[in-house]
């Protein structure tokens, strides 16, 4: 039993880099210290707790890391420093050499946090646990708020996948999942304390019930009934994984928002062959079409890594053409960046810094070109939009059922709402629509 004495009226910061999950998984870490009588630090106080979870999906995403661990111990210099996360998973040793950190924690010790906390005095060096790859088994739940109005529900961990060009199978261990069961009930949770609007988040989501013998759209079935959830949105779910039913259900689903993030990462099957991916571009492109199909209005969001080595400049203008030809909405653009270990290293030809650059400029040109041509079309269209939290004064924003990102005159009484907003031109910067309340 952990005397929780230590931590009454505590104070801690919190600090995120990387995935939806992760940023879910940090609003848990959040619930568990609060529940053992540690407040969130107000802006400007000193903190006696840090708690930052890493990403290393890229090499930039590990500099990150360390730049957020050496700002936050300058700014609270006598902090327990906690460390947790993809980058403390693969180099628990290097983290916890850095000036100020106290303790690491792999992926299978960070749902215990408190176990590790001690009396928060700081120690001499950092303290690493991190558990090896074949022993990471456990699920530990998370749904959680975070600062905005949706929720974020945890439905997976974990990857079997083993793509050539990455490291997450390797921080987050093998594919597993709670019950569905436990996924509705913390729905119920949600909708009991005011959630309207569920994000399902996990590493890959589709292959959710290798663990329970149950399977993804067993799980969307059921959310599907949860009273109270006005809206779920699947974070992100891998081509060869989005069924037809699944695709079909949610075309006439009460709660599933037309709204798909689909990765794709090359639009050359080549390439997609040296990554090791488990789908062509042919398949893609029908996934696409199915989407289209059943529901026109939906919004596709797409993944693209530019510069994999073997990425040759042919087979990148075959890429360029063939995401250029599919009717989607917006394109989540990364360059490559090597990772010690992965298969990736082995394969010749490597794509230079400048024109991986070069690359990543062309398709996020192509992925504004297709957001907005995709807004415009629903200029003059009334649509129901749930609004978010924003400061005092400062415009609200929320989401159409499509995803359309809307901006309407701050007014407190509608935080979470979901109300009638006649959609406008753009605004200023173009990433909204201006929105008229229609009460």
């Amino acid at each position: 039993m952990i005397d929780t004495n230590i931590f009454q009226n505590k104070t801690a910061v919190y600090y995120t880099l990387g995935c939806k999950l992760n940023f879910s998984e940090t609003s848990t870490i959040g619930k568990i210290l609060r529940e053992a009588g540690v407040r969130t630090a107000r802006k400007g106080e000193k903190a006696d707790i840090c708690v930052v979870n890493t990403c290393s999906v890229t090499e930039v995403a590990d500099k990150k890391c360390r730049q957020a661990i050496h700002r936050l111990v300058k700014q609270h210099p006598d902090a327990f420093v906690v460390v947790t996360g993809c980058y403390a998973q693969l180099k628990p040793e290097t983290v916890a050499k850095i000036e100020g950190v106290d303790v690491v924690l792999g992926a299978e010790q960070k749902k215990d946090l408190l176990q590790y906390l001690g009396n928060l005095q700081k120690n001499e060096s950092g303290e690493a646990y991190a558990s090896a790859l074949k022993d990471i088994h456990s699920f530990a739940p998370s749904c959680s708020r975070g600062d905005r109005t949706r929720y974020f529900l945890k439905v997976q961990d974990g990857c079997d996948y083993y793509c050539s060009y990455c490291t997450i199978p390797f921080a987050r261990g093998r594919s597993r999942n709670g019950t569905v069961a436990s996924m509705v009930e913390q729905a119920r949770q949600a909708a009991a304390e005011g959630g309207k609007e569920i994000v399902l988040t996990g590493v890959n989501i589709g292959d959710f019930g290798k663990s329970t013998g149950e399977t993804f759209f067993d799980l969307v079935k059921a959310l599907d009934e949860v009273e109270g959830i006005e809206r779920y949105r699947i974070s992100s779910i891998e081509p060869n994984l989005l069924t037809d039913e699944i695709i079909e259900f949610v075309s006439h689903s009460r709660s599933f928002m037309p709204h798909f993030h689909i990765p794709l990462q090359s639009g050359s099957d080549d390439v997609l062959k040296l990554m090791r991916r488990r789908y062509d571009t042919e398949l893609f492109a029908s996934k696409v079409q199915r989407v289209k199909e059943m529901m026109p209005d939906a919004f596709i969001g797409v993944d693209v890594i530019v510069g994999t080595r073997g990425e040759t400049d042919e087979y990148f203008e075959q890429a360029y053409e063939f995401i250029k030809s599919l009717d989607v909405t917006q394109l989540h653009v990364f360059s490559y960046s090597e990772r010690p270990g992965t298969q990736a290293l082995k394969i010749d030809h490597v794509v230079t810094p400048e024109e991986k650059h070069r690359r990543s400029q062309r398709l996020l040109e192509l992925s504004d070109e297709k957001t907005h041509a995709f807004y415009a079309r629903y200029i003059g269209q009334t649509m129901p939009v749930l609004l978010e939290r924003s400061k005092p004064g400062a415009p609200m924003h929320g989401f159409t059922a499509n995803y359309i990102r809307v901006e309407v005159p701050h007014n407190d009484t509608l935080d979470n709402q979901v109300v009638s907003v006649r959609l406008g031109n753009f605004n200023e910067d173009g990433t909204a629509l201006h929105g008229t309340l229609l009460l």
